[in-house]
């Protein structure tokens, strides 16, 4: 009998589960899907319920369910906090232990309460370490036999960075920097103070940071505050915070914020206000000094493994801009990022320990391709879904059986200046969208950006968006030499592309630098120069890659935007209703669903239950 072994991470943010059958990943997704409920801690019920009926088994059919952390150490790492700070943090104390007492505290019987749902027998609960999850989600469906290992997160349990290497199916750990001296955390004290919120809005803070000016004299004096003051950097990549200017140790904010505002001379921003430039050139210099971490650790990691390759995860692992600078300095010969860096990929790395480290199996590397076959690990809707969709609302379409005719007519649709919401196959598992549940438009039509940010998207305009191109096409626009299936690389776009920028540019206000033309793939060039790639590759998503070469064909270009099928302050969408939804709320032209074809009718009425407040409320 096939061994099946869940994995799940909950109740901090972004849970999810997945589930590995004899070594091989057959489902993954985040609970925020099916919820609705962007980014939910919650015990991912919807989730598991998924990944058990894709893989066809029931409950009593799996061998372990595998928690991705060690919540008594965790609960030690609490209370010896607590102790060493005190008497600051009282508040924060009593607001936390109720909650640690009754249920943290018992996790396993809190479990396994939750599991009985889904049926009644005992089934082996396994409890990996956070940073253990993290490093197995890197290192065993990379493809490399021998890679090191860098993780990179908030906190775990104690453990806010490690350095491992992984051979064969065994990882070890070889140094960990300990709370609460974190990356993640500094990066996330500056989310909070520039106005976004912690653990959702730190790729706000990095899309920003181009718009910082690197001449600018603040922006050096920020850079050399924050090096005095904040944060003492090692050589090894290693850092010491200074607590004094921290509250979340102990705390419920992030920042001291009057010691902050007494050093940098500004104000934390207020959500939702003008973005000056003040907060702009503070999200360089944080930028700046995190590139410059993350350097100093792969260097360290080089040093201690000897390895050619490298493997990261953990939520820093989602600073694309990092990730494509440490690829250009040619300390490996390669690096692989897990797509679901985050929490919830530490559900996939908690499962994959069951399989390798509590089973002990041989692990077998296959040529070069990766084993997360292109993140495309959620559900599928067929034609049997998406008819009752189409009788529901009463909606104009058209079915197109020829995949090549309705991809090369989505792809004049776009190429038109139109905007077309893409739900096809598998949902993505990971924050992005890869051409399953997309938004697409022109990449070329320099208007483009701002469109989709404020009549799509309905968020900030200076937010960036990133390009999907053929994966054979992507040397003629980036400085990039191989794949890069995930959107996690920020590369250069080709010099013979630019246009020259205005003497004064750096002194322009944030939307007059946004609105430059910078090259001739304007609406996803960024400020700088450079582009959050996705590579699409013919064989692991060959709907996508159809259609983009169908609008090569027209256009001659093998690029187009790609930005998730969804709305600000929602998750992706997951099913045919959610995606129809967003559709009707947003200026999108055209829905390509499946084999259908839906136009944007003005005679087309959304049902009456859809709250009007809900769907345009901003997060």
């Amino acid at each position: 009998m096939p061994t099946a072994i869940l994995g799940i991470s909950a109740y901090y943010h972004d849970s999810a589960a997945a589930i590995i059958i004899d070594g091989e990943i057959v489902a993954a997704a985040h609970e925020e899907r099916f919820s609705r409920i962007k980014h939910d801690s919650t015990f991912p019920a919807n989730a598991i319920r998924y990944v058990l009926d894709d893989a066809g088994l029931e409950y009593g059919d799996l061998a372990a369910v595998s928690f991705y952390d060690k919540p008594y150490i965790k609960f030690e790492r609490l209370l010896e906090t607590y102790h060493a700070f005190a008497p600051l943090g009282l508040k924060s104390f009593l607001s936390a232990m109720p909650v640690w007492i009754k249920e943290k505290l018992f996790m396993k019987r809190m479990l396994k309460e939750k599991l009985s749902a889904f049926g009644d027998e005992k089934i082996p609960l396994l409890f990996p370490e956070h940073h253990l999850s993290h490093a197995a989600s890197a290192f065993y469906p990379s493809p490399f036999n021998e890679a090191a290992i860098l993780t990179i997160d908030g906190v775990g349990e104690w453990a806010t960075t490690t350095i491992g290497l992984g051979k064969g199916n065994e990882i070890s750990i070889l140094s960990e920097l300990h709370f609460p001296h974190s990356i993640g955390l500094l990066y996330s004290a500056f989310t909070y103070y520039a106005g976004f919120r912690v653990n959702s809005g730190e790729y706000k803070l990095m899309g920003l940071a181009p718009y910082g000016n690197p001449k600018s004299k603040q922006t050096a004096e920020f850079k050399e505050k924050i090096y005095n003051e904040l944060v003492d950097v090692r050589e090894d990549g290693s850092i010491i915070l200074n607590m004094r200017y921290f509250s979340y140790a102990t705390g419920l904010n992030m920042t001291n914020d009057k010691k902050w505002s007494k050093l940098f001379g500004i104000p934390p921003r207020s959500p939702e206000s003008e973005i000056t430039q003040d907060y702009m050139n503070m999200a360089l210099a944080i930028q700046q000094i995190t590139e410059e971490i993350v350097l100093k650790l792969a260097s360290t990691v080089k040093e201690l493994t000897r390895s050619d390759y490298l493997v990261m995860a953990g939520g820093v692992a989602l600073n694309s801009v990092a990730n494509g600078k440490l690829l250009r300095t040619g300390l490996f010969k390669d690096i692989w990022i897990q797509p679901a860096a985050g929490d919830a990929g530490g559900a996939l790395g908690a499962a994959y320990l069951g399989w390798y480290l509590w089973q002990g199996k041989d692990r077998i590397v296959h040529g070069h391709r990766d084993k997360m076959k292109g993140a495309y690990l959620g559900p599928e809707f067929g034609e049997k879904e998406i008819t009752p969709i189409i009788k529901k609302f009463n909606t104009n379409y058209e079915y197109i059986e020829d995949v090549q005719k309705l991809s090369h007519i989505a792809a004049q649709k776009i190429a038109e200046g139109n905007i077309v919401g893409w739900f096809q196959g598998r949902m993505e598992y990971g924050p992005r969208a890869l051409g399953s549940r997309s938004i697409l438009g022109d990449a070329r039509n320099p208007d483009m950006q701002k469109k989709m940010n404020l009549k799509i998207k309905f968020r900030e305009g200076f937010r960036p968006f990133a390009p999907s191109v053929l994966e054979e096409d992507i040397g003629k626009y980036f400085d990039l030499d191989r794949p890069s299936p995930y959107m996690l690389l920020v590369i250069p776009v080709n010099s013979n592309r630019l246009e020259p920028l205005p003497p004064d540019y750096h002194t322009l206000d944030l939307y007059k630098k946004l609105y430059h033309l910078r090259s001739d793939i304007p609406a996803v060039t960024h400020i700088d120069y450079s582009a959050r790639i996705q590579s699409v590759n013919k064989e692991t998503n060959p709907r996508y890659w159809t259609l983009i070469n169908e609008f090569k064909k027209i256009t001659g270009y093998g690029v187009i935007i790609n930005t998730s099928f969804n709305v600000r302050g929602e998750p992706i969408v997951c099913t045919p209703e959610d995606a129809y939804r967003c559709f009707m709320r947003t200026e999108m032209d055209y829905l390509v669903m499946g084999n259908n074809l839906f136009p944007k009718s003005r005679q087309t009425q959304l049902v009456s239950d859809i709250n009007w407040q809900e769907a345009f409320k901003l997060d």
